[in-house]
C-alpha cells in the first residue's frame, strides 16, 4: 500500500520501529490519540479518490482503500507519519524470550461506534475473520505468523489455535515462528478489531457499512462509484477529530488524478493529486500559497515481472529490461525533475538497510548490453511482451515512454493496457499472468519486513487451486535461500543483525531481477490551507484526517 505535507521526510527521517523489547522484557507504553488539531473543530474536508478495493478491514488494502478503514477503525498501534510507531489501544506489550508469544494489555473501556465493548475477544474476531478460506483476503498474509494460520486456511479449524484472551483486556499471541517485530505488524488494518454484528468476512452489509471503533464512523453506506461519507465519532476512546464531515468522492478510473486537480482548482476538493504533465504550473501556481505538498515517501515504483511464466522468466529477460530503460530520460522528460532514479528494492527513508546502486542495471541505460542478455535469454525481436497499468493516476506518460525505449532497444512489441485499478489487480493475479505490470509499494508498516516478505517471499504467492495469486506476491518470485535469510531475520532479536539479513536477502532478490526499480517514490499534493490547520499526508500517503482542524 501502500505514505505525507510542509516538513520533508527525507531519507533517514524514518525510525524503524524499535526493538521489541529486551528477551522476556516489556514496556508501559501509555496510550496515546492521534487527533490532535491546533484549529478549531467543524468544517468538511472534499476529496476524491478511485473506487476502493474495500473499506472493510478484512481486505482492504490500497491507499483509497486504507485511507477510508484507518479512519474507521483504531488497533493496537499506529504508524506516525514519519515512521514511528506509536501505541493505539495498547497499554503495554511483552514479547517471550523465544520471540514467539507476545501480550499485550488493551485500553479498558473503549467501544464501537454502535455501543459494543472493544475488547481483546474483538481483536480475535477480528483477525480470525479474515483468514477463513472463504474471505479470500488479499492481506490475510500479514497474519500468517500466528499459530494455527494454515489450519484456518486449510478449513482444518475454525479459529487460530495461538489467539487467546486470559482476560477481557488481555491479548495473547502465540506465533508459529519467532518474530522479534510483531507488534509493528499489528499497525496494519487488516488487525483491527470488529464487532459481533460483521458477522464474517462476505456480509455485504457490513462490507459496504463498516461499524467500527475509529476518529470516523460511515453516514450512510458505501455509494459505489459514486461517493462515501464519513462523520465524527463523537464516542471515539481517544482524542476525538475535529473535522465534522469527510465526503470522498468515487471519480472515474480512466481520468481520476485529473479530476481530482480540476476540484482543487474550482474549489470543490481540499486535497488533489495532479497530472503528470500539470506537474510544473501546479508548482508554480500553488507553492508560493502555501498549498503545494512534496514528499518522499517510503514508497517505490517499479515493474512487476512475471518470474514463473513467460517471456521474462529468465532473470537475463529481466535484466535486458532493465538496461533497456533510460530512466534519467523519463525523469527529465515525463516528470520535469520531480522524482529521482531508484537502484533498490527498499526506499532510501530506510536509512539503516539503504544499499544505493544495488540494481546495476538501473544506474545507466546500457543499450548493447540489453541487446546481449536478450538474447542469451530468448527474448527475440518480435516477440510480444504484455505491460498492465492501471488508467486514472497519472501513469499514461512514463508507460508510454517505457514502450517506446523497449521496443526501440529490444525491437520486441510492448503492449500497454491500460485498466482500472481494481482489474489490474486482477489481472496480475490471475493463473497464466505474463509479462509486466507497473507496480508500486508503499509500506503498510515501518519495516524493511513489509517489503522483502509480501512482495517476494514464496509464502506470499499463495495460490488457490485455480492457480490465481492471492498474496502480494504477484510476480511469483521464489527462492529458498530468499525464504530462508528473512526467517532469520524475524528470529533475530538485535536491530543491527536484523538489518544485515535484510540486507543480505535484498541482494539476493535483486540478482535475481525479481523486481525492475524504476523511480523512489516522491509524492506530490496540493492541500487547502487557506481553510484548514494541520494539513499532513500520513503514513498511507493520505491526508491526515483525524488531525486536521478548521483555521
Amino acid at each position: 500500500m501502500r505514505g505525507a505535507n510542509s516538513a520533508k521526510w527525507v531519507a533517514g527521517a524514518i525510525v524503524i520501529a524499535l526493538a521489541a523489547t529486551a528477551c522476556g522484557g516489556s514496556d508501559d507504553d501509555s496510550s496515546s490519540s492521534s487527533g490532535k488539531g491546533s484549529g478549531k473543530a467543524g468544517g468538511t474536508f472534499r476529496l476524491g479518490i478511485t473506487e476502493p478495493v474495500a473499506i472493510d478491514p478484512y481486505n482492504s488494502q490500497e491507499s483509497e482503500g486504507i485511507l477510508v478503514t484507518d479512519n474507521l477503525f483504531t488497533g493496537l498501534y499506529e504508524p506516525t507519519a514519519d515512521g514511528k510507531v506509536i501505541p493505539a489501544l495498547a497499554t503495554s506489550k511483552e514479547v517471550s524470550a523465544d520471540g514467539k508469544t507476545w501480550t499485550f494489555k488493551i485500553k479498558p473501556g473503549t467501544k464501537f461506534s454502535n455501543g459494543e465493548a472493544v475488547d481483546a475477544e474483538a481483536f480475535i474476531r477480528g483477525w480470525n475473520r479474515v483468514v477463513q478460506k472463504t474471505a479470500a483476503s488479499d492481506v490475510a498474509y500479514h497474519l500468517a505468523g500466528i499459530a494455527g494460520f494454515e489450519d484456518v486456511q486449510a478449513g482444518k479449524a475454525p479459529t487460530m489455535s495461538g489467539l487467546s484472551a486470559p482476560d477481557a483486556n488481555t491479548l495473547q499471541v502465540k506465533l508459529s515462528a519467532p518474530d522479534f517485530e510483531f507488534y509493528v505488524k499489528t499497525t496494519h488494518t487488516v488487525f483491527s478489531p470488529v464487532p459481533k454484528v460483521a458477522g464474517d468476512a462476505k456480509n455485504k452489509t457490513y462490507n459496504d457499512a463498516p461499524i467500527g471503533n475509529g476518529p470516523f464512523k460511515m453516514q450512510g453506506t458505501w455509494q459505489h462509484n459514486t461517493s462515501i461519507t464519513l462523520v465524527r465519532n463523537d464516542g471515539y476512546g481517544l482524542t476525538k477529530a475535529k473535522l465534522d464531515e469527510v465526503k470522498i468522492s468515487i471519480l472515474n478510473s480512466n481520468n481520476g488524478v485529473t479530476l481530482e486537480y480540476q476540484g482543487f482548482e474550482a474549489g470543490t476538493f481540499d486535497w488533489a493529486r495532479m497530472p503528470t504533465p500539470q506537474l510544473p504550473a501546479a508548482k508554480a501556481k500553488y507553492d508560493a500559497q502555501g498549498e503545494w505538498i512534496d514528499e518522499n515517501t517510503n514508497g517505490m515504483n517499479y515493474l512487476l515481472p512475471i518470474t514463473d511464466n513467460g517471456p521474462l522468466k529468465d532473470k537475463k529477460a529481466r535484466e535486458a529490461i532493465s538496461y533497456a530503460i533510460d530512466r534519467d530520460a523519463i525523469i527529465k522528460g515525463v516528470f520535469q525533475g520531480m522524482q529521482t532514479k531508484s537502484t533498490t528494492i527498499l526506499p532510501p527513508a530506510f536509512a539503516s538497510v539503504y544499499q544505493k546502486d544495488l540494481c546495476q542495471s538501473c544506474i545507466k541505460s546500457d543499450p548493447a548490453k540489453a541487446k546481449q542478455l536478450a538474447k542469451e535469454a530468448g527474448l527475440t525481436p518480435g516477440t510480444t511482451l504484455e505491460l498492465g497499468y492501471n488508467t486514472g493516476a497519472g501513469h499514461e506518460e512514463w508507460i508510454q515512454a517505457v514502450k517506446q525505449q523497449v521496443e526501440k532497444v529490444l525491437g520486441v512489441k510492448v503492449k500497454a493496457t491500460g485498466k482500472p485499478f481494481a482489474e489490474l489487480l486482477a489481472d496480475q493475479q490471475k493463473a497464466g499472468a505474463t509479462g509486466m505490470y507497473r507496480f508500486a509499494w508503499g509500506a503498510d508498516y515501518p519495516t524493511p519486513d513489509n517489503f522483502l516478505y509480501p512482495l517476494l517471499d514464496t509464502a506470499s504467492i499463495n495460490k488457490d487451486a485455480s492457480g490465481k495469486v492471492t498474496g502480494d506476491n504477484r510476480g511469483r518470485y521464489s527462492n529458498p535461500a530468499f525464504d530462508a535469510l528473512l526467517a532469520k531475520a524475524r528470529a533475530t532479536e538485535a536491530e543491527a543483525g536484523r538489518n544485515d539479513l535484510y540486507k543480505q536477502a535484498e541482494k539476493l532478490a535483486m540478482d535475481d531481477m525479481a523486481l525492475i526499480p524504476l523511480w523512489n517514490r516522491t509524492q506530490l499534493r496540493l492541500a487547502n490551507t487557506k481553510k484548514f490547520a494541520d494539513i499532513k499526508m500520513d503514513f498511507h500517503e493520505d491526508p491526515n484526517l483525524a488531525e486536521i482542524s478548521m483555521k
